[in-house]
């Protein structure tokens, strides 16, 4: 794939009427890099939040070689991507026929599970011919934490109660090789403390059942830039999170795990729109709410934009999209800060769409059947490139005489 310098390159180069997918390999693996030597443990790449094979080569080689699948779809992926790779089934849900492939043909052996139901059915569908139960199973049971302090809420659908846990942890512990526990604090969490709380639930769980663990998978949630979300560095996280679990009454051998998902492949993409037609403050676009802009569409997600055109006012406005479909659905409400006099016929670049953008794309109405290049400058943000200012720190001097 050809690399060009920059969105505005593409836009010259190609004049394109489809929206286009620029990816930042660089990107990602300094990502990738960032969490292999900082995090206070493992690091799982959650697949769902971009299945690219390009993407998932470029984690491996930064030093990603664990990754959560959530469906037999993403396990044959993974697997015939990265053939070396270690594969976590770590959706609690799972049918028993997608359990039985991917122990049997893609030599998963961790999966999580929320209650005595898929325990069962795991143990089942792992068994041999003769109904041996198997003897290598990582299980790792889910347990339901707040997701007060992120900003999508992953709290109500997995996770076993607190007050329900231990027997379903000892009863996991009598058929488990390696017995974990691990949650969710739901996406973007603004605050390290999100964890804090979290594992103060583990604990607990841990102390109530008096089982034997030996993963702590804090799983994902971890933030990244966005407007109006400047979360705290990602080592205060890692720091708050090794001390909380450094205190867990687990085996002395144990592993900390984390699944980033966003955190690793936001960097990675960014999208060029097209401006069909102006009314008022209202852009029509040829992407939305069906495609890789479903987040800004269907959870108020403002994703950073800059206008491509030479020679725009230095004003800006904010600005509402239509997507590109019949739908009146297909609309983001933004606001997007773009010059005032943007028109039809300009380039937008919207930039951070590598989580849940690319991947959340569709054919609906027959749009969405853009293509994608590859570029070598700097995301609109980053949290890896050492250039960010702390957000808690003020240049505010308030004098106490």
């Amino acid at each position: 794939m050809h690399n060009h310098l920059d969105a505005s390159a593409v836009a010259r180069a190609f004049a394109p009427d489809e929206p286009v997918i620029l990816n930042r390999p660089h990107a990602a693996a300094r990502a990738a890099r960032f969490f292999a030597e900082k995090f206070p443990g493992r690091s799982l790449y959650a697949v769902k939040a971009n299945p690219s094979p390009e993407l998932l080569r470029v984690l491996w080689d930064a030093g990603i070689t664990h990754f959560d699948v959530a469906s037999i779809a993403e396990v044959r992926l993974v697997r015939a991507t990265l053939p070396e790779a270690t594969l976590c089934f770590m959706h609690p849900v799972k049918t028993a026929g997608a359990i039985r492939e991917a122990y049997f043909d893609h030599g998963v052996r961790t999966f999580s599970l929320d209650t005595h139901e898929e325990l069962e059915k795991i143990v089942t569908a792992t068994a041999d011919a003769s109904g041996e139960p198997a003897a290598d199973l990582r299980l790792c049971v889910r347990l339901r934490v707040s997701s007060e302090y992120s900003e999508l809420s992953l709290a109500s659908k997995f996770g076993i109660d607190l007050a329900d846990a231990a027997p379903l942890l000892q009863a996991t512990r009598q058929v488990a090789d390696w017995l974990g526990v691990c949650f969710h604090v739901g996406s973007q969490a603004m605050t390290p403390f999100a964890y804090v709380q979290a594992l103060v639930r583990v604990r607990a769980a841990i102390v109530d059942a008096s089982v034997t663990v030996d993963i702590v998978d804090v799983g994902g949630g971890f933030p990244s830039v966005y407007p109006g979300m400047e979360p705290p560095p990602l080592e205060d996280y890692f720091d708050v999170i090794h001390r909380a679990a450094e205190s867990l009454p687990v085996s002395y051998s144990s592993e900390l795990w984390c699944e980033p998902g966003r955190a690793l492949s936001a960097e990675y993409n960014s999208l060029i729109v097209k401006v069909e037609k102006r009314r008022g403050n209202e852009l029509y676009i040829n992407d939305g709410a069906y495609g890789a802009l479903y987040d800004a569409a269907h959870v108020g997600w403002r994703f950073p934009v800059k206008c491509l055109a030479d020679a725009r006012s230095d004003e800006e406005e904010g600005f509402s999209f239509y997507g590109p479909t019949c739908d009146d659905a297909d609309f983001m409400e933004g606001p997007f800060m773009l010059p005032a006099d943007i028109k039809a016929g300009d380039y937008i670049e919207v930039g951070m769409l590598g989580a849940y953008g690319a991947a959340m794309r569709t054919a609906f109405n027959g749009f969405g059947q853009g293509g994608a290049v590859d570029v070598t400058d700097e995301p609109m943000e980053s949290l890896y490139t050492g250039e960010r200012a702390d957000p808690r720190v003020s240049d505010n001097v308030v004098s106490l005489r």
